[in-house]
Order: C-alpha cells, then structure tokens, then sequence
C-alpha cells in the first residue's frame, strides 16, 4: 500500500510537467479505449451485479449499460473542452516598493476518493483530476470491485502510450485496509473526498488524518407553497422522486403547504407508477387516501422524516406555511438541495435566501444538482459543506491556489 501511495505522489510531480494539450489528448485516447472495451467492461460490470441483490437501492447505482457508458464517456469529452483550471491568475498586484504579488491557481496534488457501488465514479474523478493537473488515489467499494478494475485498466493503458506515469490514476485494492491506509496517508495524498451514504461520509470525517471536503448524502425537500403551480408541482415531484431513485439528489420528502392538500392526489398522481411508496403525516394521508393506492400509502412516523431513501419511497410533511417548511428542511435537511414551487416571486426568493443548502430551486427539481447540468463538464461530487466547495465540485474546485512574489532586491524595514 504505501508503495502505491509513494508512486502516486511521484507521478504527480511528472503531471506539472504535462501540458494541457498533452492532457487533452490523453483524456481523448481515453474516452475511445472504454468505448472499445465496451463489451469487457460491461462483463465486469455483470459478475459485481450477480453478486448483488437487484432490489438492493444500489443495485441501479452499480449497474453500467452501453448507453449509460456513453453517457459518462460524453462527459469526459465535456471536461476535455472546458479551460484548464490551474495556472490562472486570481489577483494580481503592485506594491509600493515594487513587489509584484500574484495568486495563481495550482492543482492539490493527489486526491484520495472513496466510493461505493458507483463505477462511473472511476472514470468521472480520474478525468476532472486529471484535467485539472491532480494524481487521482480510487478506493471503490467491494462491491463494484470487478467495475473498477476494469474501468482503471483502460485509464492506465492509455496513460502509459502517452508515456505518463500509470499511477496517475492509482486503484487501491477493496478491503478495509486500503481505506485505513488512505485515511492516514499523510504526506502523500493532500485531500480526501468520500461519495457515498451518510455513514461512509461520518466515518471518513471521523478517521481521516487528512483534509477532508464532504459530498453526496442528500436529504432533499420540495415545499408545494400556498400559491404553488399544481401543474409544475405534478412534474417537478414526479422528476426529483423517480428519474433515479438511487442517487443522491432524488426527493425523499415533500412539503406541502395545508392549503394545498386538496390538490395532493393530483400531484402525487404519477408517483404510482412507479410503485412509489409514500408515508404521510395525518392530514396528508387523509387527503390521499381512496386516491392513492391503499398498498403504497403508509402513516408517517418520525424515521420517516431525515431519511435518505435511495429507494421507491417518499414522505409527506403538511405545514401551515413557508416558516414551518423552512424548519422542517433546518431539522431534517442535510444541507444538500432543496425546493419550492411557488409563483409568488417574493416567497420563493425569501425561501432561496433562507434555505441552507448547496442547491436551492424555485419551481424545478432538485434531480439537476448535478455537474454535467451545471455546465461543468461532470462533478466529482455534491459537497454539503461550507468550507472551500460547496455544492457540484468540479474543475475549478480541485485547485487551491499559492502566491508568486517577484522581486528586486527589496528587503523589509
């Protein structure tokens, strides 16, 4: 392990060097090596898919299709075009005594990412690291073991045509061990960022010795206002919960304000065909009840409220208006995307000026967090913190930045 470690923080010194057509090409060369291993790639995919149950959340998350590889390979075409992100002047100065002051971005150096039963993830975080000048340290889960390693295998083939060091992108094995050993590689990976439940993210925060930018548990709300499009809520309800339940950005709870709850089986309409699942608190499960199927309508207790589904499920919480939602999202968010439908321009602002979140929307679902949606080329993840990132992290926030003094001989009284 710490020989793996100790190459990947070499091969980040030979990247500096690299220029960003070099990159380009590279990551070129790389996007048609997994379109031609296709087939392989999708064989290795199926053995981690049998050893899973398919109506396990993360069985959709771990799944990879033709179509679905397409997909993440026409990001990486997306990260290709976007400017590199390092080596940009921030501010730039003069000072009285003739000293020149430049803060200029520059990558990290290595990351360190843990993940679960996502084998995009592999290619989406070796191409923004890499583009954005970063040695990429991978420590997927046990689960998408036979994905991965055939993901990083067609990344490191094409690296080394290119002559670049293969532990650019470095696969560390699945066990406990590899996690312990990144969480304490101190002096060689500068960042860590772990994608994947609540649980994983507490455990990496609790146990890492090194930096660490926290994304992906998204506990998301829409609030249906009083002065709500009923229209806009059906679709916008419909998109969040069942595009794919599976990924963090999915709605897990709606809010609606009690004005509004007659019209709470319109809007939950489209919710059953997906067999969507909805525990509703006393006034909302007497609004939909003899509407909505008696087998998929359940009584809300409080577990049901907070909870990251990842699932065909759904809560429902009835308020008496926009201050009481905006303390249910308070107690029960986890800082990652909320909502309002609203055609009151001023509810709505006041609701985006004060739900603290990542991502907040007015009359569109939280399914577009997401960098590809942002104009970001892809994300490395949603970060629901405060501190440096906040919300799709892509290019420019896998850079830090140091400052360049030029000088002539001044000295300091």
């Amino acid at each position: 392990m710490k020989t793996l470690l100790e190459d990947a923080q070499k091969a980040g010194k030979t990247l500096l060097m690299l220029s960003e057509e070099r990159i380009n090409a590279a990551l070129h060369s790389t996007g048609e090596n997994i379109l031609d291993k296709t087939q392989i790639i999708l064989a290795e995919n199926q053995k981690d898919l049998d050893r899973m149950n398919p109506s396990d959340p993360k069985y959709d998350r771990l799944k990879l299709t033709a179509e679905r590889i397409e997909g993440i390979v026409a990001d990486l075409e997306n990260v290709i075009h976007l400017p590199s992100p390092s080596g940009r002047i921030l501010m730039e100065t003069v000072r009285p005594n003739g000293l020149k002051i430049k803060k200029t971005s520059v990558p990290f150096g290595v990351i360190g990412v843990i993940y679960e039963a996502r084998p995009n993830v592999s290619l989406d975080v070796f191409s923004l690291c890499f583009k954005a000048g970063n040695v990429c340290v991978l420590k997927g889960g046990s689960d998408a073991e036979y994905s991965n390693r055939a993901i990083v295998s067609a990344i490191r083939e094409v690296l080394q045509s290119f002559s670049i060091p293969a532990a650019c992108c470095t696969l560390l094995p699945s066990g406990r061990e590899a996690t312990a050993a990144l969480l304490n590689a101190c002096g060689f990976v500068d960042l860590i960022i772990p994608r994947g439940s609540r649980s994983l993210i507490q455990f990496v925060r609790e146990n890492a010795k090194i930096p660490v930018i926290e994304t992906g548990a998204g506990v998301c709300h829409t609030y249906f206002d009083a002065e709500g499009d009923r229209e806009i809520g059906q679709a916008v309800v419909a998109n969040a919960k069942m595009r794919r339940v599976s990924v963090c950005n999915a709605l897990d709870c709606l809010i609606i304000h009690e004005k509004r709850l007659s019209d709470l089986p319109f809007i939950c309409e489209k919710l059953q065909a997906g067999n969507v699942i909805i525990y509703a608190d006393e006034p909302s499960h007497q609004a939909l009840s003899g509407f909505y199927p008696d087998n998929l309508l359940q009584h809300a207790a409080e577990e049901h409220f907070g909870v990251e589904f990842l699932d065909y499920k759904m809560s429902v919480k009835t308020v008496p208006d926009m201050e009481e939602a905006l303390k249910h999202i308070a107690r029960y968010g986890s800082r990652h995307s909320e909502c309002i439908v609203s055609e009151n321009g001023e509810t709505a602002g006041r609701f985006q000026n004060q739900a603290d979140a990542a991502c907040v929307y007015v009359n569109a679902p939280t399914s577009f967090s997401d960098g590809a949606q942002f104009g970001l080329g892809a994300e490395i993840g949603i970060s629901t913190q405060k501190l440096h990132a906040r919300g799709p992290m892509a290019l420019e926030e896998l850079t830090t930045y140091k400052w360049l003094i030029d000088g002539r001989g001044q000295i300091r009284k």
